[in-house]
């Protein structure tokens, strides 16, 4: 059975919103159209992908798994167009993307002496999209900090480094030599507790409260938001001394594994490029 990307794009949207007018107001259509579209996707799949009722739209189990399979599903046709479209081009960009802390000077200057023809660039990204682009096609490799989703992905370690707190500089523990992971227990964590699965398994945390939990887009608005109403990270020792900030501190947290660091590209492509840069990248490291 062929599937018919166009419907799945219509179906995430959906999904994301679990309300079918907003979902037509993103997709610049009129509700009745885009429901004909779900009704005539869950036909061809044979299957309901979603419950309703007057109040609610909620995902059935396989709506939840079209879900899941959709997404790379659509970011990989995504990358397939723009690929095609370099190619047809005659583009000889190789984009390079990479996380705040992570110094890629040398293997992008390495790279880009043996290969003249191409023009390297590099783009910043951050742990929310870190391996989006390389799905997308916008990233042939990206500098990655584990964990991360490894489907469809093809993984280089390249090196690991302590991880330490990050805390106001009046915090009863900035001034210690080093802290365990315990020590956190009640404070409020300002990241994705996925990103600290240490604490987030610590059976005694209390530091999450009922404030709803914030989104930053970038690093500095973590450490500003550290230095003015509190709360800590747990970061890299590379991210944490790439930034300095007068009002924040870190202290090494003695009972936590290291940070790892990875190349990561698309499983799907066998570009000899991809294996040579990770090859240069672990080099330097």
């Amino acid at each position: 059975m062929d599937v018919d990307l166009r419907k799945l794009r219509y179906f995430v949207v959906v999904a994301e919103e679990l309300h079918f007018g907003r979902a037509a107001e993103r997709l610049h259509i009129t509700q009745p159209v885009l429901s004909r579209q779900i009704r005539a996707l869950e036909q061809e799949l044979r299957a309901q992908l979603f419950a309703r009722n007057k109040q609610t739209t909620e995902l059935t189990a396989a709506g939840r798994q079209l879900l899941e399979d959709a997404r790379p599903l659509l970011a990989a046709a995504q990358a397939l167009h723009r690929r095609v479209q370099q190619a047809a081009h005659g583009s000889s960009a190789f984009t390079v993307g990479f996380m705040p802390g992570i110094t890629v000077t040398g293997a992008v200057r390495a790279f880009s002496a043996r290969h003249p023809e191409l023009s390297v660039q590099v783009v910043r990204t951050s742990w929310a999209d870190q391996v989006q682009g390389v799905h997308e096609g916008l990233l042939d490799v990206s500098f990655v900090r584990l964990p991360v989703d490894r489907r469809g992905l093809t993984l280089r370690p390249l090196f690991r480094e302590p991880r330490v707190a990050v805390l106001p500089t009046g915090h009863r523990l900035a001034g210690k030599e080093s802290i365990v992971i315990a020590d956190l227990a009640t404070e409020r964590l300002l990241q994705d507790p996925d990103a600290v699965p240490e604490w987030r398994d610590l059976p005694e945390r209390t530091g999450e409260g009922a404030e709803p939990r914030l989104s930053f887009a970038t690093v500095e608005e973590k450490l500003e938001h550290v230095a003015t109403s509190g709360g800590v990270l747990v970061l890299p020792l590379s991210t944490a001394a790439y930034y300095t900030h007068t009002d924040v501190a870190h202290v090494p947290v003695d009972d936590i594994g290291p940070g790892e660091v990875c190349l990561a590209w698309s499983a799907d492509r066998r570009s000899p490029r991809l294996p040579e840069f990770a090859d240069i990248a672990a080099a330097q490291h």
